[in-house]
């Protein structure tokens, strides 16, 4: 942007991003000024099945965005998910408005804890699934630890929660379909401190200052924000 000329400082065109501010006063992008950053705001969204986590897709499925143009309360400001749920994954899904706190929250090396349940149709004993706590490597991709234990059983199907701290991509399904097991539904319950509990499927509500700043302030100890 500097480059293009886009950038100016008490109406001086900007010819170097080596310039130091004291504030943002006088600052301005395209002759806007540019205004102080808006507070960090978290959203907590109960995604349905049939959603995909992005902002538009080629192939014309809804996104998470046309269920949230009911959801949010008129003047949200744009938010982005923290991280992503499957298509055909629904659940708490956190949104936020400040991309430095995004990135802290997707970080493997954050620690942060996912939990999810699955309904599941196959053979598995209590044993097998407390393995997983040493974690698993699966067609050359290394799972870590998985704290995952049985719910109820009825005959052949039956209900697991697991909690992990990576989060890679479809890791709960690769692990329950390695053990040879059909997951016909898969809902996260919980992502750090949050929990999905009782909202019903496609609202949203927006945490309170005092129930994010103690995780904010967990987060710079560990010098993620």
């Amino acid at each position: 942007m500097i480059e293009a000329r886009r950038i100016k400082l008490d109406g001086e065109v900007l010819t170097t991003p080596a310039t130091v501010l004291t504030s943002l006063k006088g600052v301005t992008v395209d002759d806007k000024p540019v205004a102080k950053p808006e507070r960090t705001r978290l959203f907590v969204f109960h995604k349905p099945a049939g959603l995909i986590t992005a902002e538009r897709d080629p192939t014309g499925r809804p996104t998470i965005y046309t269920a949230l143009r009911n959801a949010l309360p008129e003047g949200t400001p744009r938010v982005m998910p923290v991280g992503r749920l499957d298509f055909n994954t629904e659940g708490l899904l956190l949104l936020t408005n400040d991309g430095g706190l995004k990135r802290a929250l997707e970080l493997p090396s954050s620690g942060i804890e996912r939990t999810y349940r699955a309904r599941t149709f196959g053979e598995i004993s209590q044993a097998q699934l407390e393995e997983l706590i040493h974690g698993i490597e699966i067609e050359g991709v290394r799972y870590g630890k998985i704290d995952a234990n049985m719910e109820r059983r009825t005959g052949r199907n039956q209900w697991i929660e697991l909690t992990l701290t990576e989060g890679k991509n479809r890791e709960v399904r690769r692990v329950l379909e390695h053990f040879g097991l059909e997951v016909s539904r898969l809902l996260r319950t919980a992502y750090g401190p949050y929990q999905l509990g009782d909202l019903p499927r496609g609202q949203a509500y927006e945490l309170k200052k005092h129930e994010i700043e103690p995780f904010l302030s967990q987060l710079k100890k560990q010098g993620l924000l």
